[in-house]
């Protein structure tokens, strides 16, 4: 067993950046991290070769999915959202500074340095 206490809470981002990640736990079939995104940001994120899971703690935004414009949704705190492997997805119109708990599945970029 691992308990992750640090998970879910924001990390300001550094000079020159928007957006913090920190990695907590990696295994074969799993890797969780947090996602912090500061108010205003851009996201720049790419598609990912894993599937993955996004529980929003803090913040709101609407997630982009699909390419610009093709799916949105708005997010907040309690959010549980999935997207599947390869999909372009962002978040945009970051209102609060955001935190998002991540799980990738398997690994991440596991697939990707398997070249799959």
């Amino acid at each position: 067993m691992q308990v992750l206490s640090e998970a879910g809470l924001f990390t300001t981002p550094g000079p020159d950046r928007d957006v913090h990640w920190a990695g907590h736990l990696r295994v074969s079939d799993l890797s969780v991290g947090t996602y912090s995104i500061a108010a205003g940001a851009r996201d720049d994120q790419e598609p990912h070769t894993e599937d993955e899971v996004y529980v929003v703690t803090a913040g709101h935004a609407r997630l982009e999915a699909g390419g610009p414009g093709e799916q949105t949704a708005p997010v907040g705190p309690g959010s549980v959202i999935y997207v599947p492997a390869g999909e372009p997805h962002s978040f945009v119109d970051i209102t609060h500074d955001m935190t998002v708990i991540v799980l990738f599945a398997p690994a991440e970029y596991s697939r990707r340095d398997a070249g799959q």
